[in-house]
């Protein structure tokens, strides 16, 4: 009986995409499991968003189209009208695969006493067309610590804790996903699926790109938090180095995927100083960060052979 399964509540988070917000909407609507609720929150959009919203609206649990601060206020705002066992955002620019949900809703049901089930990600350009697989670990609170990082677009988050520990932090804006599951993973333990559950977008509008330096701003703004804050300065003793060392590392990532190869490989060094053994294993982005000073065209394929990415993992 679906009475039985966990409600899941999506929260689909826009503004000005008209773009890709329609995919990302139908992305969600089309999936199999038969107890969703959909939250849509739109922060003013201009752009015809508002147009392909109401085409869609009666779909939605709720819905709201008003300005905000920003991309955590909307999220928060979505959050606060779920009501699901699971809890989970999509930005309207990614999009969810076929069957994502119910992976992860069955998950969540050997797993109940998990804070976050999550999946992998396919990276995708502005077409849609695969670019490289995102994976990510058996990770726990301290790899968040060292900024190993979930892929948000296939994160489930378990709505209880997700209630008791608060929404976004409004202080942030590009590693808000970050510091909250770190805020998260005080609760309990974390479950990865290695199934690809969600495609991420990459093009140039996305924060990611047009402001890639700013998430390495906040990666030492939070490893300063970690430090100064329970119960994280606990587990960082004798970490600090690690902990100093991942955030260069992501800096480095951020700055090599936005076009800035000197800065990313400066950044790089920093992290090899505080702690080689974290940053070593992206041996093949520093490779890449120096053969794009160099100026070599033609590299970005050969790059994606040595990480083994050009044939994603498919949603099983």
């Amino acid at each position: 009986m679906s009475k039985d399964l966990p409600l899941v509540s999506v929260v689909i988070n826009s503004f000005n995409q008209a773009a890709y917000l329609e995919e990302t909407i139908l992305s969600v609507l089309k999936q199999d499991y038969p107890r969703m609720e959909v939250l849509l929150v739109d922060g003013g959009s201009s752009d015809g968003s508002l147009e392909i919203i109401q085409r869609y609206a009666e779909k939605f649990t709720w819905w709201v189209s008003e300005k905000d601060s920003g991309q955590a206020e909307g999220i928060n705002k979505g959050f606060q009208h779920a009501s699901g066992s699971l809890v989970a955002w999509l930005n309207s620019d990614d999009y969810y695969l076929p069957g994502a949900v119910s992976r992860a809703a069955a998950k969540f049901q050997q797993s109940p006493d998990a804070v976050l089930i999550y999946g992998d990600v396919m990276a995708v350009d502005g077409q849609g067309q695969p670019i490289h697989q995102m994976r990510t670990g058996d990770w726990q609170l301290a790899d968040l610590m060292e900024f190993h990082i979930l892929n948000q677009p296939a994160v489930f988050i378990n709505g209880d804790i997700l209630r008791k520990t608060g929404g976004l932090d409004l202080g942030y804006h590009y590693l808000l996903d970050h510091q909250l599951w770190l805020r998260l993973a005080t609760h309990g333990r974390m479950v990865h699926v290695t199934e690809n559950w969600a495609a991420g977008r990459f093009h140039a509008a996305a924060k990611n790109v047009a402001a890639a330096a700013r998430f390495g701003e906040e990666a030492y703004r939070i490893a300063d938090w970690l430090h100064g804050t329970a119960p994280y300065d606990v587990i960082g003793r004798g970490r600090w180095q690690r902990v100093q060392a991942g955030a260069h590392r992501l800096n480095a990532r951020y700055l090599l995927d936005g076009g800035q190869p000197r800065q990313a490989l400066a950044a790089y060094l920093k992290g090899l100083r505080e702690y080689a053994p974290l940053v070593l294993p992206e041996w093949h982005r520093m490779l890449y960060g120096l053969l794009s000073l160099a100026g070599l065209a033609g590299l970005k394929r050969l790059y994606l052979q040595l990480r083994g990415m050009l044939q994603p993992a498919k949603l099983k």
